[in-house]
């Protein structure tokens, strides 16, 4: 036992000097009320602009981390702060275990701690075993050969090309990328298009805390070009015409808790510069320090911190498109985060004929939700190579992505289009084009774990998209309420069965909001607790309103 004593002594300090990641969540916003007076304060008015088109009202989360929190602990002792998120309102930090637990001791508006090492977390949370995962190169699923070629194939078999020929080519849409790097996109002849245009409106390197985005590694290039590159008679991406923001959040050299951390930041810039998709063919599972490592039971949307700032960024209005991940030949072959989240478009890959590629990843979620719910060709995918600016070929679900990305983007850009040219309003048009692209897919009726609901045709998904607007709108004018005069309740009559994008607001005489609930699960409202008189009812789908006079007995 004398000569373990050291030993055991040299453990119990080394646990107690290790360096942990971990999450600090805040319980306030102390300044909210402020913020929320003045939007441009927080965002600019193309992402105000986006808000107002999809009825999307302002929230806590969109206001900055409160200035006095932060500083208080950066400045604790044995604390480095790396990141920070106001969507979860939380700072990812580095220190000691028992630093980074004195911060709930020492600072009362921390409201909780979450450690990347999910053992050190509170009641033993998320401890659950998972298979063995070998540890793997980032990107070595990422093989390249020189066949040229261009891109028909990838765009066609999807019809793609039908909205181009309809004029759709992403003129009207900003798409942010959040990768590993752009070498060379700065330089190359195949970008000359977008720098000619200034279709690059700019970007940033997380990772380096730098302006120079024109680094890193190559696949946020070889990604890039899949949407935007452009080779005359060669090669065009699937938008052509689409601007975009260029965010580098990943360090190819290693594998971090971190790179969670720089991808929310990123998204919360993207959406306060009012993009419209997100494209990321990025995914985590394993990290170099094991104790870090996600399971399959994580995989449920709601767990890693990647996942759930994806999710808030969906509610924001953007739409998010994800690479399903390309293991789908590994013992671990499920989907990784933040593809997991519920309202993220999850891709996987096949191949020229539409044949699932084997290494595409599988679902479903952990809670058995579908995932990835569409494919795009992501086996001999056509990209341009950062090195010379040629078109070549490349594997990958991190293809397959953007490659969808980009008519996700054309299609939106229909969005204003359409409720100009029907006069329609818009409503819940994210979740309406969405559905419009799962249902034109292949295997909707049938879907698979890896195929999800299979390829989709966006000439059918473009008529589905007009067809959708039309039905939710006349299902909004043909809402009626019962009984009216009411005494404690009265029931909502539509002929719809989800009720999630419906809210409801009940006003004064005079104008004041005295009542108001989201998301609605029941259509028995009570409004018990609002006295006597005479209210005006506002029943709201996305920014389409009806309008009735209520009287409460």
């Amino acid at each position: 036992m004398r000569k373990l004593f050291p030993l055991l002594i040299f453990l119990v300090s080394f646990q107690l000097t290790a360096q942990e990641d971990a999450w600090v969540f805040f319980k306030d916003k102390p300044s909210a009320a402020t913020y929320l007076a003045s939007p441009l304060t927080m965002l600019s008015q193309r992402a105000l602009d986006r808000r107002t088109k999809q009825n999307i009202t302002l929230d806590s989360k969109d206001v900055p981390i409160e200035a006095t929190y932060y500083i208080q602990v950066k400045n604790a002792t044995g604390i480095s702060v790396l990141a920070k998120s106001k969507w979860l309102n939380a700072l990812h930090v580095q220190g000691t275990e028992a630093d980074i637990k004195n911060l709930t001791t020492n600072f009362s508006f921390v409201d909780k701690i979450e450690f990347a090492n999910k053992s050190l977390n509170a009641k033993g949370k998320n401890k659950v075993k998972s298979k063995t995962v070998k540890k793997r190169s980032k990107f070595a699923k990422v093989s390249t050969t020189f066949n040229y070629g261009d891109a028909a194939n990838q765009i066609e078999m999807l019809k793609g090309n039908h909205l181009h020929e309809q004029g759709f080519t992403g003129k009207n849409s900003h798409i942010a990328i959040i990768d590993a790097g752009f070498p060379n996109v700065n330089t190359l002849a195949a970008f000359q298009r977008l720098r000619d245009n200034n279709q690059i409106l700019g970007g940033y390197d997380f990772v380096d805390r730098s302006d120079n985005f024109y680094s890193g590694h190559s696949h946020g290039t070889h990604v890039l070009s899949t949407i935007g590159g452009y080779i005359e008679n060669t090669f065009v991406g699937t938008a052509p015409d689409a601007s975009f923001y260029l965010f580098r959040t990943e360090d190819s050299s290693k594998e971090v808790p971190l790179e969670e951390s720089l991808w929310v930041e990123a998204a919360e810039r993207a959406d306060s510069l009012g993009v419209d998709v997100i494209n990321t063919s990025l995914g985590y599972t394993t990290f170099d320090n094991a104790n870090y490592n996600h399971t399959y039971a994580d995989m449920d949307g709601k767990t890693t911190f990647i996942s759930r700032g994806a999710e808030i960024g969906a509610t924001k209005g953007m739409l998010i498109v994800i690479s399903a991940g390309n293991e789908g030949n590994d013992p671990w072959h499920y989907i990784s985060a933040p593809a997991d989240a519920p309202s993220v478009i999850t891709v996987g890959a096949v191949n020229s004929t539409g044949n699932i590629a084997a290494f595409s990843s599988f679902g479903p979620t952990s809670d058995n939700r579908i995932k990835p719910e569409i494919v795009a060709k992501g086996q001999s995918a056509s990209i341009i190579h950062y090195t010379n600016g040629v078109s070549t070929t490349s594997n990958g679900t991190s293809f397959s992505a953007p490659i969808m990305a980009g008519l996700i983007a054309c299609l939106s850009e229909n969005q204003t289009f359409l409720i100009k040219s029907k006069k329609q309003s818009a409503m819940n048009l994210n979740t309406l084009l969405k559905q419009s692209v799962y249902k034109s897919a292949d295997r909707y009726n049938s879907p698979t774990d890896q195929y999800g609901y299979g390829l989709p045709n966006f000439e059918i998904a473009l008529s589905n998209y007009v067809k959708s607007l039309s039905i939710e709108e006349d299902v909004l004018k043909k809402i009626t309420i019962y009984p009216n005069p009411i005494n404690t309740h009265f029931n909502l009559q539509l002929n719809t069965a989800d009720l999630s994008n419906y809210r409801i607001q009940l006003f004064s005489v005079i104008g004041k909001k005295v009542f108001e609930k989201r998301n609605l699960t029941t259509k028995t409202i009570d409004v018990s607790a609002l006295n006597p008189g005479i209210y005006i009812l506002k029943i709201m789908n996305g920014t389409a309103q009806k309008t009735i006079k209520l009287v409460k007995r």
